[in-house]
């Protein structure tokens, strides 16, 4: 299975929805993603919408826990398992090394 990002915005926020699974070159593929998307942002809040990942591994937690530092993003789950990976990249001082989610 493979990451589908989509962007919604308006003079408010912008919200990222990412479904599927950010790991492997899809993670690779988020970071590039996020590093032109971020620009755009301006001053408008980010929505981070994880609700339809489905898997995380080390290097796409470390991506979303870099979106989520950078911005304070409020992140959107739906199930136990995006809340826990939301915990996850709030967490500060955390090593992202060591999950694979």
């Amino acid at each position: 299975m493979t990451l589908r990002i989509t962007v919604e915005e308006d003079e408010n926020a912008v919200e990222l929805k990412l479904e599927g699974r950010v790991a492997g070159p899809w993670a690779a593929e988020l970071n590039r993603f996020w590093v032109e998307e971020a620009l755009r942002l301006s001053s408008r809040k980010l929505l981070l919408n994880l609700s339809s990942v489905t898997y995380a591994d080390a290097e796409g937690t470390r991506t979303l826990r870099e979106i989520y530092s950078q911005t304070k993003a409020e992140v959107v789950t739906g199930t136990p398992w995006t809340q826990f990976l939301a915990e996850q990249i709030a967490q500060t001082g955390a090593n992202p090394d060591d999950e694979e989610l």
